[in-house]
């Protein structure tokens, strides 16, 4: 089983024993587990291996047991036996908002209730209201949490959820009194999707903003208003798609704006860890201050915050407590990747196979970019559904390459191929022809039943071939769409870093692929990282920047990114590499 496997079974365990009854500390002990799992640089098989894994900060002995059984079996009778003990359809009502797993088992436990059809007909029948701790109130909000989940009850990708809370900002800036105003929570923090939209605003007069909020255009309800907080359900189409989020609107005065900012960026474990820092400086932090009652201690930006408590300043997508508080500490937080730090691309396609756009067209798009080189990487001729290219294609492509670099000023336009990774391991041509690219990346598109095992000696064998350059999109995912392919990553990184290839972090919002988690493993074991776009039309080019946001999760800096390369470096490495 992969880091993620295991640690969804740990948080799995947490929700059934809260749904059971069990005391606080015991499920938290699980959702902790979970969450250290996923945080782990080290290799996870390795420490079962070892018996090193009761050693890891966070996981004591019980765990320790539990995840060596995961990882060496697969699976764990511990948890099927909870599955057992636990009606599925409680895990969805303790999804619904502000109903948790108390209430759920209280309405099993009263009413028999084990599914969101069943929960809606005893509200419906006023039965809830009944019941004692619930009320007619509480009825009412479990009526507008079903009708919410049925309406805008889902994740949206980062791109999605960016576009509306940018617009929900630049109105709320725009309003008389507010002198600040920032996206906050898991969007600020460029998570690849978002369940919710939180905005902090500064005002010496907060209902005026609060009012004029929810009358914007893209509030269709609201669901909750006071004098310095509105909940609203927000929709907008963001490239054509329509997005509906609830966006949570709080206004503070402007001396409390950084600890706001702070507190409700996230995420909850780093804000635990910088609490519990203060805490040993005898202060409290909060959304409300940090020092204490006689003596607060005035902070004007977050990083006045970090630095009161001997801290560098960490970026928003560090704040995960994945060891950023103990680089702060040690002034020894990377000098994370930066947008303008991107010189070219790589993975893309053009009307040679199934882009909506010309050689010159992507060429030009990426100059105007600012970028000094354009990677084509069209699909090789197995995929015939995205019109893959047969080799009198490709040296038709690369004719045009030679005359349009002839012509363009500014740009280089290299030859690569976005090469089928074929079921057996080998690439989509002959060896003579793909020494004609000047790279390979080689991906997977078919054959996504195999077996892990299987999958992964596929691709490993891919990464062993000479031709190839880099591995795109490394699992195969779609988010919200299609999971990945099963595959260990942990055996593709460390074959990756064996024979010196690149990996990719797939720019696409419908991938970003590799996740932020196996970014930072890449680093750790010395693979060289490449941000592709994949883009179809010039516009999509423009996506490498939500790739920049995995690198940054990940900690990369631009000496981890192929692409931070001039267009002479890359060249040099490139033509080294196919003489080794």
């Amino acid at each position: 089983m992969s880091k993620d496997d295991v640690a969804d079974a740990l948080d799995e365990i947490g929700v059934l024993l809260e749904l059971q009854g069990e005391n606080a500390f015991r499920c938290n002990a699980y959702f902790n587990g979970a969450r250290t799992v996923r945080s782990l640089s080290a290799d996870l098989k390795q420490l079962v291996a070892d018996k090193t894994l009761g050693q890891v900060r966070g996981l004591g002995a019980a765990l320790a047991e539990k995840i060596t059984t995961l990882v060496t079996t697969g699976d764990l009778p511990y948890l099927a036996e909870l599955r057992g003990q636990v009606p599925a359809g409680l895990i969805e009502m303790r999804q619904l908002q502000g109903i948790g797993s108390k209430k759920v088992k209280a309405l099993h436990d009263a009413l028999g209730v084990d599914t969101l059809d069943k929960l809606k007909a005893a509200c419906e029948a006023g039965e809830v209201a009944k019941l004692k701790g619930f009320g007619a109130k509480t009825q009412a909000n479990i009526l507008e949490a079903l009708r919410f989940r049925e309406e805008a009850g889902k994740r949206v990708r980062i791109d999605q959820a960016t576009g509306l809370v940018a617009a929900l900002v630049e109105r709320v800036r725009a309003l008389p009194g507010v002198v600040r105003a920032e996206a906050c929570g898991s969007v600020r923090r460029r998570r690849e999707t978002c369940g919710d939209l939180d905005i902090l605003a500064s005002s010496a007069d907060a209902q005026p903003v609060i009012d004029a909020f929810a009358a914007f255009p893209e509030v269709v309800r609201v669901l909750g208003q006071g004098p310095t907080k509105a909940s609203v359900l927000a929709t907008s189409r963001v490239d054509g798609e329509k997005v509906t989020l609830q966006a949570d609107l709080r206004v503070v005065t402007d001396d409390l704006f950084p600890f706001g900012l702070h507190y409700f960026t996230g995420s909850k474990a780093h804000n635990i860890r910088m609490r519990q820092r203060a805490l040993d400086r005898g202060w409290q932090l909060s959304e409300y201050g940090l020092g204490t009652a006689d003596a607060p201690i005035a902070c004007k930006t977050e990083a006045d915050i970090f630095a009161a408590l001997d801290l560098e300043y960490v970026a928003p997508e560090l704040r995960e407590d994945t060891g950023e508080i103990e680089a702060a500490e040690a002034k020894a937080l990377p000098r994370l990747l930066e947008p303008g730090d991107i010189r070219g691309v790589f993975h893309n396609h053009t009307t040679y196979s199934d882009g909506s756009a010309s050689l010159e067209e992507m060429a030009l798009a990426a100059k105007a970019l600012g970028w000094e080189y354009f990677g084509v990487g069209d699909h090789s001729q197995s995929l015939a559904v995205a019109r893959g290219m047969p080799p009198s294609v490709v040296r038709k492509q690369w004719a045009e390459i030679d005359a349009v670099n002839a012509k363009l000023s500014g740009v280089r336009i290299l030859k690569g191929i976005e090469s089928d990774i074929l079921q057996d391991g080998s690439l989509d041509y002959d060896d003579e022809m793909l020494a004609g690219f000047d790279y390979v990346v080689g991906s997977v598109h078919t054959h996504f039943t195999l077996t892990e095992a299987e999958q992964t000696e596929r691709v490993c064998r891919a990464l062993a071939h000479p031709a190839l350059t880099m591995l795109g999109h490394a699992t195969g995912r779609l988010l919200l769409r299609r999971e990945g392919y099963k595959i260990d990553l942990e055996e593709v990184l460390k074959t990756a870093a064996r024979f010196g290839k690149m990996v990719e972090i797939n720019a696409n919002p419908y991938r970003l692929d590799l996740d932020w988690v196996h970014v930072k493993r890449a680093k750790a074991l010395g693979v060289l990282l490449v941000i592709n776009p994949d883009a179809h039309s010039p516009d999509q080019l423009a996506l490498t920047r939500f790739g920049v946001d995995v690198a940054r999760r990940g900690w990369l800096e631009a000496k981890d990114v192929f692409n931070t390369r001039s267009l002479a470096e890359v060249q040099a490495e490139l033509a080294r590499r196919k003489r080794a």
